[in-house]
């Protein structure tokens, strides 16, 4: 059976500590934008973790995709290097280049593609089987391929796995994931361990609720995720230093983004140029807070 966008994807939930029992593999946790990459015929598809389609505006990852086998479907992350660092803000820019915009910023800032999944090989449903099986025939499917394709780096040793935890951050990458190497692919669920340096993140600011000098709250797109979220409400001084940033952007179109307690709401857009520090909470829902807008915004 031949698998066809959307597809749903398989989540990790934070745990506290790193997992050390035995059957488990460690992967650094690339903080980017979540995309499966299908590869069928003639054509390459693209889509984000939302279920929406992104092909155009990665045609750098579209044409180094055309290299994969028919019927391959991946799933990883996408990620933007600048200065040897993850820059989550210039993924972003990428995911929402118009057709126009897109070639331009492909040169500009090339993607790469942190494949950590492969949920289908010549045309075979691969995700009923274990996690070791599919990692073996990833690292398979892309020995010749080479960037920007290529697999996360995979352990099964605790050691090592706790010593990227602890050096990794240099380059932006913030975590780990862990898997049972006898898992299935489980779509929809949060199937997957994920252990963090902080409870931060750092979120792309797409629009605002409110007036823009005076914002109510801040609409972010976080890592991993390309779904609109709209943060808590903001204190007095971070909405006049959110409204005086905000002043430079040109707004866009309107749109509607899910607000905690409130369901969706409408917001006015802004280009993806300012990234701003958020911490999520969970009460009955994931509350997002914005702790500051940052300074060092490319």
């Amino acid at each position: 059976m031949t698998l066809e966008p959307p597809l749903k994807v398989t989540l990790a939930r934070n745990v506290g500590t790193l997992p050390r029992e035995p059957g488990l593999a460690y992967e650094p946790k690339f903080d980017g934008h979540r995309m499966l990459i299908f590869r069928a015929g003639d054509g390459v598809v693209l889509q984000a973790r939302s279920g929406r389609l992104v092909t155009v505006a990665f045609p750098d990852l579209v044409a180094a995709a055309r290299e994969l086998p028919d019927g391959t479907v991946l799933d990883g992350e996408v990620v933007v290097w600048r200065e040897g660092r993850i820059d989550f803000a210039a993924v972003q820019g990428r995911a929402a280049a118009t057709p126009g915009r897109a070639p331009g910023l492909a040169r500009r800032l090339p993607a790469s593609y942190a494949a950590f999944d492969v949920l289908a090989a010549g045309g075979a449903d691969l995700r009923p089987r274990p996690y070791a099986e599919r990692r073996e025939r990833l690292v398979e499917l892309l020995a010749d391929l080479g960037p920007p394709i290529q697999p996360v780096p995979m352990t099964t040793d605790p050691h090592l796995a706790a010593t990227w935890y602890e050096t990794l951050p240099g380059i932006g990458v913030e975590g780990l994931v862990v898997k049972r190497l006898d898992q299935p692919y489980k779509p929809g669920t949060r199937a997957w361990r994920k252990i963090r340096h902080t409870d931060t993140w750092d979120a792309v600011v797409v629009g605002f609720t409110g007036t823009q000098r005076r914002p109510a709250s801040l609409v972010l797109v976080l890592p991993d995720d390309d779904t609109p979220v709209v943060s808590s409400p903001l204190p007095p001084a971070l909405r006049a230093r959110a409204g005086a940033a905000l002043a430079a952007l040109a707004p866009g179109e309107e749109g509607t983004a899910m607000a905690v307690g409130l369901g969706e709401v409408p917001f006015r857009s802004v280009p993806p140029e300012l990234t701003a520090e958020v911490a999520t909470g969970t009460t009955r829902h994931t509350v997002t807070t914005v702790l500051r807008l940052k300074d060092d915004t490319p």
